[in-house]
């Protein structure tokens, strides 16, 4: 059985009839000289129930994102976190409804910049009459017409919005710690309902970068670069934490508060990317849909693997030390390293694209500590450089034209990076991005929450040594 390729609106788009593990599951089930008897109102209700579970992986990352980064944080910050991840997650659903979807994908002009600006996105007049009209004809002609665009709208519409959501958690961990909540917020909002989306008009909406020929499977620059140049302009607006770097050029260790929390955000992470590179197949149709799948799972865990152990082994002569937390970080840019080309055939490469992106990971660290920029849990080196590399690397194996790979990394790094810088910029001479040196000394928990995250410990301001 061949599913239809079903596009949305004339755009390419990265989402055509989709099976997800429950669907390849069930599907086992079926004896092979059954397949033939699926109708199409079957392959609907899979399809349509693969994005659903395809896009509750990928938002369990935001789970992720929350441990790692209120682990890597001092105890006075920890709930101050919880609370941005929360609410970043809100904010990119909404905006998302409200104008992104229709920015990133609705009426792209084939080779354009970016689609409708029309407010609201949501359940089409068809699925409205399937649900509602008592007219046996009339329902019978929309489920006739719903099940011909072979998935229901929201099931898509939520596979999308999860991934503006990792984009948004990117920003969080690089500015932990000194950055106002609702400065944050107000940011998150921009960058999901109008940056992020035009970034993906550009390429899985079917723009201008996308009739080039630029290669981004799950997104290495579309999703964790973007997030990684947003957090870089936002670190250098925002500035270093108090006392962080000191004149003498030597650097305070500000070690995590909760390592095991750490660790156990990255195992979550890496559970959800499973479903980040997975569900970007976006189909299990035929026998080259599931090799292509069980090749894409795969080579997320293989690179994974490398860039862990290139980190541990390179952490030691360069940073003096077998660094738990730049390991952790390796993990992480194994995967967003191979974000870019999952879908590799040949799994060595895999291997060394992740183990490359494990290396860049450690080498960032210590860049980012030369240059004075205070990046908390890491989120520049791991996302934006081991996103361009990835990015690039599909020029070494997944069919990528390198000149084409380029344009778009500088491309979507200038706009984002632009971008970010003048919307903190502005947020800073407005309503300040900043809280004050009192609020940092004591914790944001406190001042910010009124409550403590881990209230049987005594807070104490720091010295600055």
């Amino acid at each position: 059985m061949i599913l239809h390729d079903f596009g949305r609106r004339g755009s390419r788009v990265r989402h055509p009839a989709a099976f997800g593990l429950v669907a390849a599951g069930f599907l086992a089930l079926i004896p092979t000289d059954a397949y033939a008897a699926l109708n199409d109102e079957t392959q609907f209700v899979l399809n349509s129930f693969s994005f659903l579970i395809w896009g509750a992986l990928v938002m369990w990352m935001c789970a992720g994102f929350t441990m790692l980064e209120s682990g890597s944080v001092r105890t006075k910050n920890a709930s101050v976190i919880c609370l941005k991840n929360i609410g970043l997650y809100a904010i990119a659903g909404l905006m998302f409804y409200f104008v992104g979807y229709n920015i990133m994908y609705v009426g792209v002009p084939e080779g354009g910049w970016f689609g409708s600006l029309s407010l609201f996105y949501g359940t089409t007049a068809d699925e409205v009459t399937l649900l509602t009209s008592e007219d046996a004809a009339a329902k019978a002609a929309a489920a006739a017409a719903v099940v011909e665009n072979g998935y229901s709208t929201m099931s898509d519409w939520f596979f999308q919005m999860v991934f503006v959501a990792t984009t948004a958690s990117i920003v969080s961990g690089a500015l932990a710690e000194r950055v106002k909540l609702w400065s944050f917020f107000a940011f998150i909002t921009l960058l999901t309902a109008v940056v992020y989306p035009i970034v993906g008009a550009w390429t899985w909406g079917g723009g201008w970068l996308s009739a080039m020929g630029f290669k981004d499977f799950a997104g290495s620059t579309i999703v964790h670069s973007t997030g990684g140049w947003a957090a870089l302009a936002g670190a250098l607006v925002v500035g270093a934490r108090k006392g962080k770097f000191r004149q003498d050029g030597s650097v305070k260790a500000t070690p995590p508060s909760n390592v095991p929390a750490v660790t156990l955000g990255v195992f979550i992470l890496w559970l959800g990317w499973f479903g980040f590179n997975g569900g970007s197949q976006l189909a299990l149709g035929g026998a080259a849909d599931a090799v292509a799948l069980s090749n894409i799972l795969a080579n997320t865990n293989l690179a994974a693997g490398a860039g862990v152990m290139a980190a541990i082994a390179l952490s030691r002569p360069l940073l003096g030390r077998v660094d738990l937390l730049a390991s952790l970080n390796g993990a992480i840019g194994g995967l967003v390293s191979i974000t870019a080309a999952p879908d590799i055939a040949e799994h060595y490469w895999a291997v060394v694209i992740g183990g490359v992106g494990g290396v860049i990971v450690v080498v960032g660290l210590r860049v980012l500590e030369r240059l004075k920029i205070d990046d908390v849990v890491g989120a520049v080196p791991a996302h934006l450089f081991a996103g361009i590399w990835g990015t690039l690397a599909v020029s070494i194996a997944g069919g990528g034209d390198l000149l084409v790979q380029l344009i778009g990394v500088a491309a979507i790094g200038a706009f984002v990076f632009a971008t970010s810088w003048a919307i903190w910029s502005v947020l800073k001479l407005t309503i300040g991005v900043r809280i004050a040196p009192a609020a940092e000394d004591l914790g944001q928990d406190v001042v910010e929450l009124g409550i403590e995250a881990y209230p049987e410990f005594v807070l104490l301001p720091e010295s600055d040594d």
